[in-house]
């Protein structure tokens, strides 16, 4: 796509069956067309649809404000502020209903137009113009079937192109956080980032550091859950960008040796079952790839978790460039001080029941133990006698859990005591 080039909307029949669609999303946007709204499926959903992958959430995009879709739509609820939209719910599901969006335009402000946050609505083509990438631009009217492009990405989802819309420079420049964004949906896709994209990520990658910490959380979790998040780690290296966003990770790249050990324990954290909807564990395997490469095995069994957090690459690691939570760092670190010990079978059958079932039922176990396991660093038979014992210790963990809960819920916030204030005059 030329950048001067006029943009124009094309429609095209799309090869995709209309049994791919969810249900719930398309009776959403029945019900808004047939209050005349023009209404479509947009984004992500429709690339998937149109690469034959089954997409996980169904974004709409329609003419409708906000109050008029939360009155159209039953079990929808408007929220959000500097981002107005509407959320419906439907069974274990969430649906996002925005209202097509437009940038300010040079004689116009905010304070002019008493707008508040980023709730300036438009067009459908302004809406796409102001996407990140081409392939996310595309809108998909599912009850017409048919293919709204205005930013010619048909062309690049064919041509596997990972291509920004507009001025690369200026659109990174606007958000960095798209830098990471590009570069995961590359991997994720298996596309290609266009030449001036690649030059512009490498040139604003400074600016990653002016994004807040939990944005950067949120990109970093989205890249650990792709197949093969080793491939991206590297690719953030080779561009220069993984310095901006971890100093610790780019340093322990820059070393061969520990930077192979780093990627090929990486590169194993999907070999076994794993959730990868849980924070904790994909840091934790992150982490325990970093551990694996850079410390000194035979040190790193004699550590105890107060070691781990107290330690001068792990804890700025975990705090200040994964954005870790006080409680998953204590937890991973619990789980990375026991993983040793799993290696030690002989000293647990030695224990008496009580120091047997401290262990079983500690909080990191389950997370020790699937470090282990994914590292292949347990026999068959040392697996199966760990999984045995941690599974009939349910009973107990259980018990623990309910007594937790209720401890909890005895607790009484404090009162702070103040003295009487004076009764006012009458």
């Amino acid at each position: 796509m030329e950048e001067d080039a006029p943009l124009k909307k094309s429609q095209a029949k799309p090869q995709l069956q209309q049994t791919w669609i969810d249900s719930h999303a398309l009776g959403i946007v029945k019900a808004l067309q047939r209050k005349g709204h023009e209404t479509y499926l947009v984004g992500g959903c429709v690339r998937d649809l149109l690469l034959g992958h089954e997409p996980k959430d169904f974004d709409i995009a329609t003419s409708a404000y906000p109050n008029e879709v939360r009155k159209i739509i039953p079990h929808s609820y408007v929220i959000g502020k500097r981002f107005r939209l509407v959320l419906v719910k439907r069974d274990q599901n969430q649906y996002e209903v925005a209202t097509f969006r437009r940038d300010l335009k040079e004689h116009e402000s905010r304070e002019d137009l008493n707008i508040e946050g980023d709730n300036i609505f438009g067009s459908p083509e302004e809406d796409a113009l102001r996407r990140d990438f081409t392939i996310n631009g595309l809108f998909y009217d599912p009850v017409e079937d048919q293919l709204i492009d205005y930013c010619e990405a048909s062309q690049d989802l064919e041509n596997r192109w990972i291509r920004m819309i507009g001025d690369p420079w200026l659109r990174l420049r606007e958000d960095p956080i798209r830098i990471l964004r590009a570069i995961r949906l590359a991997h994720k896709l298996d596309f290609s980032l266009v030449p001036d994209l690649r030059r512009a990520m490498q040139e604003t990658a400074g600016d990653l550091k002016l994004t807040v910490l939990p944005r950067r959380r949120e990109e970093l979790l989205k890249i650990l859950r792709l197949k093969d998040p080793a491939l991206c780690f590297l690719e953030l290296y080779d561009l220069g960008i993984l310095e901006h966003i971890s100093p610790q990770l780019h340093e322990l790249l820059s070393d061969s040796d520990q930077g192979e050990r780093f990627l090929q324990t990486l590169s194993q954290i999907h070999s076994f079952p794993i959730d990868t909807q849980n924070p904790l564990e994909l840091f934790a395997h992150l982490l325990y790839s970093v551990v694996r490469a850079s410390l000194d095995p035979e040190a790193a069994k004699s550590f105890h978790s107060r070691d781990i957090l107290e330690h001068p690459m792990l804890a700025p690691l975990m705090r200040d460039q994964l954005g870790l939570f006080k409680y998953e760092q204590h937890l991973i670190a619990k789980a990375l001080h026991m993983e040793p010990l799993l290696k030690k079978r002989v000293d647990f059958e030695r224990r008496g029941d009580r120091r047997k079932m401290a262990l079983l039922t500690a909080e990191g176990f389950p997370l020790a133990l699937s470090l282990a396991q994914k590292d292949y660093l347990l026999s068959p038979s040392d697996l199966h006698f760990w999984l045995h014992n941690y599974w009939s210790a349910q009973p107990q963990i259980e018990e623990k859990r309910e007594s937790e809960k209720g401890q909890r819920r005895r607790r009484r916030p404090r009162v702070r005591k103040t003295k009487d204030k004076a009764a006012p005059e009458q």
